[in-house]
């Protein structure tokens, strides 16, 4: 499955929208992603699985890269 993580890049700053990261990662559950990012100082703001309609949309975007983790 592909996971779409919203997150912001340090967990010292306050949340804002437009500071706002996205990476796409593989993995088995929303609990492996978090494992693989552990060592990452990241605030994850969300996790979303992406189903086959969405990742399509996804990969239209010319920032869409599928992170090696």
């Amino acid at each position: 499955m592909i996971f779409k993580v919203l997150y912001q890049e340090t967990e010292d700053e306050v949340p804002t929208r437009e500071r706002t990261k996205t990476l796409y990662i593989e993995a088995d559950s929303v609990r492996e992603v978090r494992k693989k990012l552990a060592d990452r100082d990241y605030s994850i703001e969300y996790i979303q699985e992406l189903d086959e309609a969405h990742l399509n949309y996804e990969k239209q975007s010319e920032s869409f890269e599928l992170e090696n983790v």
